[in-house]
């Protein structure tokens, strides 16, 4: 059913495209850009009572943050696409007994915090926020969050981040709007427009945002961990990440998909870190 809908929207926006082609391109961006889920559930919000929450803000838009206090370095984690911070449970349960002290955020549009629209650099800035005032050493970040993370280091370069660890990560942003246009089936048109919006509306085309390409003038030490069989980001990705994070390493799993969530990829952090 859900596919059937998806194919249906595609086809209603590819006839809008003969009427007006920037019209429903901005409704196609911003579809890609409005999350289906995401929000807290009461399963999500008993786990993150055990933390002290604090809102932060940028631009008018409420940041909710999520503190576990440690005594030893202070890790910021950042989630994906249509998730929120409780998504980090496990991990987080596992690194308060390694005694860390532990920032989650919850995205834009995202868990609690504000924004009816959510891109990667929206979320690098509300990374920025929260790590200006945490100074975290060590930032762990998950598909979309570890993209946005890296958007994050490499415009702001905060002195206090030594290592980063990224979790199934896009590396191509341009790549992750090709296969939305491909899952839509929308055409050359929209596609087209879509491009043009987006250069106007953030001043590069897709092809300039790139984790690989910004990992580059990243100093910290990297640990890259990424599942061959991951059905939403290409293993590739995490290859080419790789290949341009010059001080970094590359963990290959089997098995654990997207999401990540084995003991033995918490271990390979708590290995990471404690190096």
């Amino acid at each position: 059913m859900e596919k059937f809908i998806v194919k249906i929207i595609g086809s209603y926006l590819n006839v809008l495209s003969y009427v007006s082609g920037d019209y429903a391109a901005n409704k196609a961006l911003h579809l890609f850009s409005t999350p289906r889920k995401g929000k807290l559930k009461p399963q999500h919000e008993s786990f993150l009572k055990s933390a002290k929450k604090d809102t932060l803000q940028y631009e008018n838009l409420n940041i909710a943050t999520y503190h576990w206090k440690g005594d030893k370095q202070t890790i910021l984690l950042v989630h994906g696409w249509e998730s929120n911070a409780a998504r980090w449970k496990n991990k987080i349960n596992s690194f308060i007994k390694e005694g860390f002290n532990i920032i989650a955020l919850d995205a834009p549009a995202h868990g609690a915090s504000d924004s009816k629209v959510f891109n990667a650099l929206l979320y690098s800035e509300f990374i920025n926020v929260v790590a200006t005032k945490y100074k975290p050493e060590i930032i762990i970040g998950h598909s979309v969050g570890g993209m946005a993370s890296i958007f994050f280091q490499q415009k702001y370069q905060l002195n206090s981040i030594n290592k980063v660890v990224l979790l199934g990560a896009p590396s191509e942003f341009e790549g992750v709007l090709k296969n939305y246009i491909k899952l839509l089936g929308y055409n050359k048109k929209i596609e087209k427009h879509l491009n043009k919006i987006i250069l106007k509306k953030f001043g590069a085309t897709p092809s300039d945002f790139s984790t690989s390409k910004f990992s580059k003038d990243v100093e910290a030490e990297g640990l890259i961990i990424h599942d061959v069989k991951d059905a939403i980001i290409p293993y590739k990705d995490a290859e080419l990440i790789n290949k341009n994070f010059k001080n970094s390493k590359l963990i290959t799993t089997t098995g654990f998909g997207h999401s990540l969530n084995d003991s033995s990829v918490t271990k390979n952090i708590l290995d990471f870190l404690r190096n």
